[in-house]
């Protein structure tokens, strides 16, 4: 791909990330030529579709989320602190994946056997579940917590709200994160948990 190609890609996709994050589902094709600054027919030259520019804004955001898990593993000197960091920096990052899934279903439904997304989604519960046992093992994490259940839990504080328009809940959610890390922090009474129900669904190599 040339530069100027490239670069135009860019836009469009960190053009569709704001627009996405701001106007839900309701995020046209004109309104992302818009806000990157370039024709229509450039977008469609790069993005055929729809479920084109999805899985792009999807693939992007999920190398995100990995490049973040690493860092926060690789320069925080506990796993605690390494989790804690996580989840507050790549709150965005998760939230919007979380949006597309719900709001973009069919779309999903094919991303799951792209061979990127998988390869994506094994680095990022390997680095989680990682730091989940380190932090367990500093006894800085209740024990009794399962990687699915810091997965799902992030998942379900991130989802959209019905009548919240998406930046409003945005601006909320880092309160309920630091919220729920304070009730997956081990030390003092906790409630003995329910047996464990749904989990993660993993693809060959993801254990």
């Amino acid at each position: 791909m040339r530069a100027d190609a490239r670069l135009n890609r860019e836009r469009i996709v960190a053009a569709a990330r704001e627009l996405v994050a701001e106007h839900g589902p309701d995020t046209t094709t004109e309104a992302v030529a818009r806000r990157a600054r370039v024709g229509i027919g450039t977008v469609y030259r790069h993005f055929p579709d729809r479920a084109a520019l999805v899985r792009a804004l999807a693939l992007d955001s999920f190398q995100r989320v990995v490049d973040l898990a690493r860092t926060a593993e690789d320069e925080e000197p506990t796993a605690w602190a390494a989790l804690s960091r996580f989840v507050l920096d790549a709150a965005d990052e998760l939230r919007l994946a979380t949006w597309l899934s719900i709001w973009f279903a069919s779309t999903w439904d094919e991303l799951r056997a792209d061979p990127e997304n998988r390869r994506l989604r094994r680095l990022f519960l390997a680095i989680l579940d990682r730091v989940v046992r380190r932090a367990q093992h500093e006894g800085a994490l209740r024990a009794d917590v399962a990687v699915d259940d810091v997965a799902l839990l992030l998942a379900a504080l991130l989802r959209p709200i019905p009548g919240i328009p998406p930046a409003e809940a945005q601006r909320s959610a880092r309160r309920h994160l630091v919220l729920a890390l304070d009730g997956l922090r081990a030390g003092g009474p906790a409630s003995p948990l329910p047996e464990q129900g749904v989990r993660i669904a993993r693809t060959r190599g993801d254990d």
